[in-house]
């Protein structure tokens, strides 16, 4: 699974993404926001570990999570 997070504009806030292996879109939520999002793909359990690793993550950077 891979994490990227998106920076914001103006009115628009910082978005986080996960994606599979094949690149396809798992959850997009915002930084402040995520846990529904966890939750529906199963990942709720992992999402203080998760936002962890988001917290440090510059923006734009692709990073591969190993869960």
């Amino acid at each position: 699974m891979y994490v990227i997070k998106v920076k914001g504009v103006a009115k628009i806030p910082d978005y986080v993404q996960l994606r599979d292996d094949k690149f396809t879109l798992l959850a997009y939520f915002r930084v402040d926001r995520p846990d529904k999002s966890l939750d529906k793909v199963g990942l709720g359990d992992k999402a203080a570990q998760i936002m962890d690793i988001i917290k440090d993550l510059p923006f734009g950077k692709i990073l591969k999570l190993e869960l």
